[in-house]
């Protein structure tokens, strides 16, 4: 890996050297556009409106339309005047309980490298972090823009997550939430019960991206062929699709059930002893009328 950036954690008064590392990588594959005809590939041109001539990427600014349509031009000496963090520095703003951060602003991971012949101070931040249970909030300075971040361990080394500013995650306003009915306790019971039958501890080894390695299997069987094309599939039956809405839940997770082959067995009925239990009755009648039968007799 290679650094992306080079700086010190501030915490308190001790600094933690650090350099930065992208923490996740895109294995998806790439592709480039063609023309069809003949398989050309297709180049794009900056060019000007005003003079209709090509500009190089030296010579371009950027540009900010308001809604009313007035247009602001800024240039790199104009934004080195806004304020920003230390480009060099991440300072520790305070330590929050971990579960208080909503998943759903976590953004970007880096890994942090201790930058120092003695890396103390960063085995002793790594260490504080993991035995108080809480996450650290740092200002961190990426590409000329300053970004919230939490801080904190992952297999004993230090890991750095941008966060999404709050105005950056969309309200959830769905009206249609605010109408439907309360699921019923069967429901809830059944549903309940297939969450049970279905769970396991998280393992991301057992899961791949079956996408992407058939597209590359694929492409692998066209540059095999030496035509540079995919040969046409044959054509297979259209698979049934499952109704839009299902209407009885409990049916469905009855069924959801069985499909998972992890249900229990039904306990299995035992005619006899119910047979049994129902002739119990008709012999007590049949002596109890012999019995009335024995006293007419008696009396008589």
């Amino acid at each position: 890996m290679r650094s992306i950036w080079k700086g010190s954690i501030a915490f308190g008064l001790v600094n933690v050297p650090v350099k930065v590392y992208t923490a996740t990588e895109d294995h998806d594959i790439r592709f480039h556009q063609v023309h069809a005809v003949d398989g050309g590939r297709i180049k794009y041109d900056r060019v000007c409106q005003v003079c209709g001539k090509s500009v190089q990427y030296s010579d371009i600014d950027k540009a900010y339309t308001s809604p009313d349509g007035e247009q602001v031009v800024l240039t790199d000496a104009d934004f080195s005047k806004l304020p920003a963090a230390e480009k060099h520095e991440i300072p520790v703003l305070e330590f929050v309980p971990s579960d208080q951060i909503d998943p759903v602003l976590f953004d970007k991971s880096y890994y942090l490298e201790p930058d120092s012949a003695t890396p103390k101070a960063y085995q002793l931040l790594a260490a504080t972090l993991e035995r108080i249970d809480k996450t650290a909030l740092v200002h961190f300075t990426l590409r000329q823009k300053t970004r919230l971040a939490a801080l904190r361990v992952r297999e004993g080394v230090l890991v750095l997550q941008t966060l999404l500013w709050p105005d950056e995650v969309r309200a959830v306003e769905f009206p249609s939430l605010g109408d439907a009915p309360a699921p019923r306790p069967q429901e809830l019971k059944m549903a309940e019960t297939l969450v049970e039958s279905m769970s396991g501890d998280f393992d991301p080894s057992e899961y791949t991206d079956e996408y992407q390695i058939e597209l590359q299997k694929l492409l692998d069987e066209a540059i095999a062929s030496g035509t540079g094309k995919v040969e046409p599939a044959a054509e297979t039956a259209p698979a049934e699709q499952a109704d839009a809405e299902v209407v009885d839940l409990v049916a469905a997770l009855q069924r959801s059930l069985e499909s998972s082959g992890r249900r229990e067995a039904a306990p299995a009925k035992k005619p006899a002893k119910k047979a049994a239990k129902k002739a119990a009755p008709r012999k007590a009648a049949t002596s109890k009328a012999a019995a009335s039968k024995t006293a007419t007799r008696k009396g008589a």
